[in-house]
């Protein structure tokens, strides 16, 4: 089992998102993007950063890059395929999901530890914890707020496709707790299939136990789970 996390030009977590994968003895190799995703592939992370230098908005062009195309072919086979910050965006931006990550409420880039309420259990991403848990992971972004429009909200909320919402630490729904404006405190959605998700926080800087939180190590252990659900 070998996880391609595919480096882009301005990726910076792509490190990040090795090493934890590691730490759970999960095998994983930094793909440069123009090298394209390799055909054993068993699971793809698109990692946090600044592709592109976020030129025109954020995770736009990388979602151009022709490996895009390899990526989408393989979410639709199945392979599970996760977008975290940066990754999100481009992860939307590519179709992989519904929606949009754009500029915070605040206009600023923000650092900081949030608490998530996991929406669904029944996800490989979501299986190492039960539905209402709240975790604990960082965020580092300055575009995370999620946006998408009422109608394909209500549908989004319809199939159960909402994966974590920023909540308090008691797992309520505020205003206070929601770090960037995202519409309903959507903070992670899934795709057409529950293989592929993406997410604003970062489970990767929530995995080693030197920097704090472990959190986010289930997440990550979804590329274990993916073919059992």
């Amino acid at each position: 089992m070998t996880v391609a996390i595919v480096r882009f030009g301005g990726s910076n977590c792509d490190r990040d998102a090795e090493r934890a994968l590691a730490h759970l003895e999960i095998d994983a190799e930094i793909v440069w993007h123009e090298d394209g995703l390799p055909e054993d592939a068993t699971g793809v992370v698109l990692p946090g950063g600044f592709s592109y230098g976020d030129y025109l908005r954020a995770g736009a062009m990388a979602a151009r890059s022709p490996i895009l195309e390899d990526v989408r072919e393989a979410a639709a086979d199945g392979v599970p395929v996760l977008g975290v910050c940066n990754g999100a965006q481009v992860g939307c931006e590519s179709g992989l999901t519904e929606g949009a990550f754009t500029t915070n409420e605040s206009a600023r880039f923000q650092c900081e530890h949030v608490f998530l309420r996991v929406e669904r259990d029944d996800t490989p991403w979501t299986a190492a914890y039960d539905e209402g848990d709240v975790i604990e992971v960082p965020i580092a972004h300055g575009e995370g707020r999620y946006e998408v429009d009422d109608d394909r909200l209500e549908e989004l909320e319809v199939d159960d496709r909402i994966l974590f919402r920023y909540c308090d630490a008691d797992g309520e729904l505020t205003d206070e707790a929601n770090p960037n404006g995202s519409k309903n405190n959507v903070a992670g959605v899934v795709g057409e299939r529950d293989t592929v998700a993406v997410l604003m926080p970062h489970p990767e800087r929530a995995t080693l136990p030197d920097v704090g939180s472990t959190d986010g190590q289930g997440v990550l252990h979804g590329f274990d789970v993916a073919g059992e659900i």
